[in-house]
């Protein structure tokens, strides 16, 4: 629909900061300090900060039976379905046996029922989190450490000891750090984490997941590596041993991959027309164990199977403190990894289904579901993606489907755990392998990247490459260290911009960007992009004076130079008057000849033509013959007087609009500024700037004699009318003070 043209007319007086405040009674409100609601106590606030840290007793009583409850059934059901697998097969990517994957998919899940506040996510083993307790087992307990003295062979049963007090110990440690970012308010930090780099992140973490699970595949024996290069080092022991590999386990492998596909299509292209997915994974798992104990791939082609699978629950047990200081680095990575996958895909589910989830509450939750599971011997969770997904779409409204995913859990630990003893690990590997397509896909970020934004791209890059050379702990925190600097570079080299009026209306623009713009002649507006502070406050100086077109350190030196010269030459003329003349001349002339050289009290507001004619030497001599009126011209010496050349302009104005906050760098330079502008009698105005900023500027004492909130204007539009009125060689071109818009 095309709007009709009008014509709007705005009138307004013109005004500053200082009439502002008074026609809008601004006073500064007093400051309401947090911690005194916090010490509050009645029995409202009992029960608000009982709902808050238990959400399930806010949510629960109103739940509504009849319309959500079938739902969180079947779809507790189905994530109960692929919890199973995936619990059993992240067991083994963390270096644990695969029971301890179960137990870890059902105190964690159940401790979020009761504290989360997301109603969608599903909480329990993820590829990332295991690969990063793998990391961290499989360094601190390698397979070396256990060999017997007989043989090279690792004594397997002393080495899961140990590698689960580590993974209990850390998951522990996680759910600590978490718990304690949670209640000081900490859920912030994950702002920091960009999406970008959280991508990034997961997708190196996933290329861990698939080299870390070839040994399954391949039915290979390889050494533990750790640290830096490990990745590399790695593959190159899976090229080198390839010729190893056991037939029997790489076929097993290979069938159980393409089942997995198979469904996963099927799945896709039958999803109109099935109410539950089908489940594949569950399928492909009884299958591969019933062929497996049928058959006996183990005693006839040497696959390796997962085990003895014991039945029921372990007792807890408190974690190692000796191991804190150990695990404290890794602890802090796998936390904050944890809660950024957790709270972005909460996000996703709340802004879609139109509720609001607590990220400080999320910390909480997720930190007690972490410190619980670590007494009960699990590793550190999180939320799972696909799991997420299959929870929402069957229908799951709250965490009661968590609850009930949980409890499916329990009843496979307590009764049907020993059942899968006979499951091959190579199945395992290729369930792992195949859930992995969606983090892999996630390289086409970069085509998409390199069409939209590059800095981002090169984040991304950054993150991948440090990820994937240095390990999932490195490569977290060179990837975190790597963002905030470039975040820090960017706003050291904003935009900056000389703005021009676009004609027939109060709008200012880049007159590089846009050719109908055009400078306001004699006022030079200035912008940037980004806030000063100290780190730009420098270049925002050097820029500014460039951008004016003159030179003013080297007009302010030869001011300097000039203005010492004729006080030379003044003193040197008086030196020679006899006593009689210089007490006529101070009869005669009533005005002393008083130069001054403080170069901070000289003001002038003339603008004339740059185009002046130098002084002859003696002309001084003249000066102080002659009488009264040419003492005055030496009094105030301006540019034109001592033969320098003038700005094209007598008035700038340094729109500020962009600032967020200032330093007391940015106020001693803003006040540089004033002082060295006004050196070469250019009025200095400021605009645009907000209140916060205002008070800022209050408090760091900028404002003065010299410097007024009469100086600050609340647009440019303001600040150029009143530049031109009060220039004292007149407006150059007409400007209306009452603002008419012709649309």
């Amino acid at each position: 629909m095309e709007l009709q043209k009008q014509d709007y007319h705005v009138d307004r007086p013109l005004m500053n900061q200082e009439q502002l405040e008074e026609l809008g009674r601004w006073d500064l409100t007093p400051r309401t300090y947090q911690w005194r609601t916090w010490l509050k106590c009645s029995h409202a606030r009992a029960r608000a900060l009982l709902i808050q840290h238990l959400p399930v007793l806010g949510w629960l009583p109103r739940y509504p039976v009849r319309d959500w409850l079938l739902g969180d059934l079947l779809s507790g059901l189905s994530v109960a379905i692929m919890q199973l697998p995936q619990g059993l097969a992240y067991a083994l990517l963390a270096g644990l046996p695969p029971v301890f994957g179960l137990y870890s998919s059902f105190y964690p899940v159940f401790i979020y029922f009761l504290f989360g506040t997301s109603r969608h996510i599903s909480v329990g083993t993820f590829a990332v989190m295991s690969v990063m307790v793998g990391s961290v087992t499989e360094s601190l307990a390698p397979d070396e450490n256990f060999l017997l003295d007989s043989n090279s062979t690792v004594n397997e049963t002393a080495r899961d000891v140990a590698r689960v007090q580590l993974a209990s110990t850390l998951s522990v440690l996680v759910g600590l750090f978490q718990v304690g970012l949670g209640l000081v308010h900490f859920g912030f930090v994950v702002t920091y984490l960009s999406e970008p780099l959280v991508r990034s992140y997961t997708t190196a973490a996933s290329v861990q997941v698939f080299v870390s699970q070839l040994k399954y595949v391949f039915g290979l024996q390889l050494s533990s590596h750790s640290g830096p290069l490990s990745l590399i080092y790695i593959v190159l022991e899976v090229c080198w041993k390839l010729p190893q590999s056991v037939i029997g386990t790489v076929i097993t492998a290979f069938v159980a991959g393409v089942v997995l596909v198979m469904v996963k299509l099927l799945n896709d292209k039958l999803q109109r027309y099935l109410p539950l997915p089908i489940p594949g994974e569950l399928l492909t798992l009884i299958g591969a164990t019933g062929i497996s104990y049928g058959v006996g791939l183990k005693q006839r082609f040497g696959v390796d199977v997962v085990g003895n699978i014991p039945a029921g629950l372990v007792s807890p047990e408190a974690p190692d403190p000796q191991l804190f200081v150990k695990l404290v680095g890794n602890a802090f990575a796998i936390a904050v990894v944890g809660f950024a996958i957790a709270i972005s895909l909460g996000k996703i589910f709340a802004l879609r289904h139109g509720y609001r989830v607590d990220s400080n509450q999320e910390l909480v939750a997720l930190g007690l579901s972490n410190l619980i599971g670590g007494i009960f011997q699990c590793f550190p969770v999180s939320c799972s993606m696909s799991r997420s997904l299959v929870q929402e779409s069957t229908g799951g409204n709250t965490q009661v489907a968590g609850a009930v995913s949980s409890l499916f859990i329990l009843l496979i630990i307590l009764k049907l755990g020993e059942l899968f003893q006979d499951l091959p690990r190579a199945v395992l590997a290729a369930t792992i392998i195949v859930n992995l397509k969606g983090m892999l896909m996630q390289f086409a970020d970069i085509c998409s990247l390199w069409k939209t934004n590059r800095v981002d791209l090169l984040i991304w890059l950054v993150t991948f490459v440090a990820t994937i050379l240095l390990n999932l702990d490195l490569g977290l925190a060179v990837a975190l260290a790597f963002s905030l600097l470039l975040v820090v570079v960017r706003t050291q080299l904003p935009h900056y911009s000389v703005l021009g009026q676009v004609s027939d209306t109060d709008i200012y623009r880049d007159v590089a960007e846009y050719s109908d713009a055009r400078e306001v002649p004699g006022v030079k507006i200035f912008r940037s992009s980004a806030t000063i502070y100290f780190a730009n406050a420098e270049l925002y100086s050097d820029t500014l004076k460039q951008r004016c077109g003159v030179d003013v350190d080297h007009l302010i030196s030869q001011k300097k130079k000039l203005l010492k010269k004729q006080e030379m030459k003044l003193k040197r003329l008086q030196k020679h008057k006899s006593p009689q003349e210089q007490a006529v001349s101070s009869q005669d002339n009533s005005v002393s000849i008083n130069v001054n050289t403080n170069l901070g009290g000289i003001k002038s507001n003339d603008v004339e033509s740059s185009k002046t004619k130098v002084r002859p030497e003696n002309e001084l001599e003249e000066i102080v013959a002659s009488g009264q009126e040419d003492a005055k011209a030496i009094a105030v010496p301006t540019l034109k007087a001592l033969g320098l050349p003038q700005p094209d302009f007598h008035s700038l104005i340094l729109d500020l609009g962009a600032l967020s906050f200032v330093d007391t760098v940015c106020i001693k330079n803003l006040k540089n500024i004033f002082r060295d502008f006004r050196e070469i009698e250019v009025d200095v105005y400021i605009a645009a700037c907000h209140s916060p900023v205002v008070t800022q500027l209050e408090a760091g004492q900028f404002f003065d004699a010299s410097i007024t909130k009469r100086h600050l204007f609340v647009s440019v539009h303001d600040a150029v009318t009143f530049a031109l009125q009060h220039s004292k060689s007149g407006p150059i071109s007409p400007v209306l003070v009452s603002l008419f818009l012709a649309h």
